[in-house]
């Protein structure tokens, strides 16, 4: 056997034992960009190499092989890449407020060097550099500061499911007023935001945003909710462009890039369902629907001239007169 399959067998037997429900041929197939055909020639070489690999058929009804991973203890290493990486991601929850998620990436890291100790001596040359090379020292600039104890109750609430009384004071508010909501997640942005759902809503059970630094205090309650198995926190946020969103504003969004701005914008990712157009002046037409005019606003201010909103009208009534000629450099 080669070392590069070699590699790649000890790397599909991690997978399958870090998975207590088994993994499938369409789960190999996606993770290591295979055909179905090679997924199954390389679950028959597991098979061969690991006799006491399990193979049952799950839920679904798709066959699912799985095992124990205490022996492959000894055949995994850890990368100078991989640590790096999760030491970027610790640095970049940091440098975005999230302090709690931070700690709980470093508690990992630690339990996975703690886990493969013979990874350690020869890690380290390649992981300062690697570390140098990214830009691991967090930058300067603006972060939204979060309770850490408002956080805590918030998360032990959500993974029990119960209702919690927060004490709120919006933006347009003078004092805090108590609003009693079934807390389904976070949403992370310029600013955190706690996903809830509102059930004394006037227009009846509403999912609403409230802003984590806006929130005082949490009591739990003895209720518990039931979360509903239609609401998608993915498909929630992709309702906005940025964290915060209005049902009145979501809609069409159409944006006209300058021909001299065009590649530029192309670089980007400005929602997940956009799409795109080339006319024939070498201008960009990017089109997705959303919500969250006032982001979209401060995100256009940085273009300056180069975007022109076609649509819709709230929006490029926000933006007109502001576009800027001076600016010596695009996002």
């Amino acid at each position: 056997m080669s070392y590069s399959k070699a590699e790649q067998l000890i790397q599909l037997a991690t997978m399958v034992s870090s998975r207590h429900y088994g993994v499938s041929l369409d789960d190999v197939s996606e993770q290591f960009e295979v055909s179905h055909r090679t997924a199954q020639r390389m679950m028959r070489a597991l098979e061969l190499q690991f006799p006491d690999v399990e193979i049952f058929d799950g839920n679904d009804n798709y066959k699912r092989w799985r095992m124990d991973g205490l022996h492959l203890r000894d055949l995994i290493s850890l990368s100078a890449d991989e640590l790096a990486s999760i030491d970027l991601g610790i640095s970049h929850l940091e440098r975005s407020g999230l302090v709690p998620e931070a700690q709980s990436l470093k508690s990992l890291r630690n339990k996975v060097l703690g886990l493969i100790p013979r990874s350690k001596p020869r890690l380290e040359p390649d992981y300062d550099a690697l570390l140098e090379a990214q830009g691991f020292i967090a930058r300067p600039g603006p972060k939204p500061k979060i309770n850490a104890t408002v956080h805590a109750q918030l998360v032990e609430a959500i993974k029990a499911c119960r209702l919690v009384t927060i004490k709120y004071k919006s933006n347009f508010q003078t004092s805090e007023i108590p609003r009693a909501v079934a807390p389904y997640g976070f949403l992370s942005g310029i600013r955190r935001y706690l996903v809830a759902e509102d059930p004394n809503s006037s227009r009846g059970p509403t999912m609403k945003t409230y802003r984590m630094d806006n929130i005082t205090s949490v009591e739990i309650s003895d209720e518990y909710f039931t979360r509903s198995d239609s609401f998608s926190l993915q498909d929630y946020a992709n309702k906005a462009f940025g964290v915060y969103q209005r049902d009145d504003e979501f809609g069409e969004i159409i944006w006209r890039f300058a021909p001299e701005a065009a590649l530029q914008a192309q670089s980007y990712q400005f929602h997940p369902q956009q799409t795109e157009e080339l006319e024939a002046d070498g201008s960009l037409i990017v089109k997705f629907k959303s919500s969250g005019h006032l982001e979209m606003a401060w995100y256009l201010y940085s273009w300056g001239d180069k975007v022109e909103v076609i649509a819709p009208q709230r929006l490029k009534d926000m933006t007109a007169g502001f576009q800027r000629k001076d600016f010596p450099a695009m996002p």
